[in-house]
């Protein structure tokens, strides 16, 4: 038998903690002195407060913990349960993470405001391109919307076109159109640079398609595209200060695209207008 102190040093929790979860009925020393009130566990306890204390760590509530632990759930159940709640973990973390990069492209923004240079958008015509492409939607043009699509489709987009003996020519180019459905969702188009007949690319889904040449208001972005928010506002403030109208939503042509997506280079083609 351990005393108190020995079994919170043996569980590496404190006193405190165990006196706790014998007051809520969750973990009771296997003996308490009547005279004295001192408390002593078993070493066959501490499999149990390995297991309260996993699943408090993994975000369960102490309730949830005592009636997992009441339906007497075995190691093997036990694991897939925190495994599971391990990985909802990780998407928690994966998603905050990218909603501070956002945060992060906002402040950029923000410190950008009233610095334009000169040399930094181009106004010239895209010429006629051919691709093959994949489409998908996206609940938003936003980014934690876009991402999700768009990588996927890149990574089915290429082994069709090696089972059709078709090579890319070029770029990959990304392009965005409003979803017929509306609701603000927006059709994704991943694509790339190819030379080869228009029409289907055998029972893939992908297509090989040929856009029309257009006026378009250029800039290149380096960095990954969770960044590109500084400098889509600067291609539209120069826009705004030189009398032109975006048409459409911009291209994004992929000029350098290694493993280090912070060494990203992306041209954005947006489509416009005189005002």
């Amino acid at each position: 038998m351990f005393t108190i102190g020995d079994f919170a040093r043996y569980g590496r929790v404190s006193r405190r903690m165990l006196r706790h979860y014998d007051a809520i009925g969750l973990l009771r020393p296997d003996r308490t002195d009547p005279a004295t009130g001192y408390r002593f566990y078993g070493a066959a306890q501490l499999a149990r407060l390995n297991r309260i204390i996993a699943l408090k760590d993994l975000g369960f509530t102490l309730q949830q913990v005592r009636e997992i632990l009441d339906e007497r759930v075995g190691p093997k159940e036990l694991r897939g349960m925190l495994r599971l709640r391990r990985a909802e973990l990780a998407e928690a973390v994966a998603a905050a993470t990218a909603r501070l990069a956002q945060v992060e492209a906002r402040l950029r923004s923000i410190e950008s405001e009233g610095h334009m240079p000169a040399d930094d958008v181009v106004i010239k015509t895209v010429p006629a391109v051919r691709v093959a492409e994949l489409t998908g939607t996206a609940a938003s043009y936003e980014p934690q919307d876009i991402g999700p699509v768009i990588g996927p489709l890149y990574e089915e987009l290429f082994p069709p076109l090696e089972a059709a003996g078709i090579r890319p020519t070029g770029p990959g180019i990304a392009r965005y159109e409003d979803a017929p459905e509306g609701g603000g969702a927006i059709v994704v188009h991943a694509g790339v640079t190819v030379s080869a007949p228009v029409g289907p690319v055998g029972g893939s889904g992908v297509r090989v398609v040929e856009l029309p040449p257009f006026e378009a208001a250029t800039i290149v972005h380096r960095g990954a595209m969770d960044d590109v928010l500084p400098t889509a506002q600067t291609l539209a403030r120069r826009l705004d200060a030189n009398g032109y109208r975006s048409t459409g939503y911009a291209r994004e042509v992929s000029l350098e695209c290694t493993e280090d997506r912070s060494e990203w280079v992306t041209e954005l083609q947006e489509p416009v207008a005189k005002a």
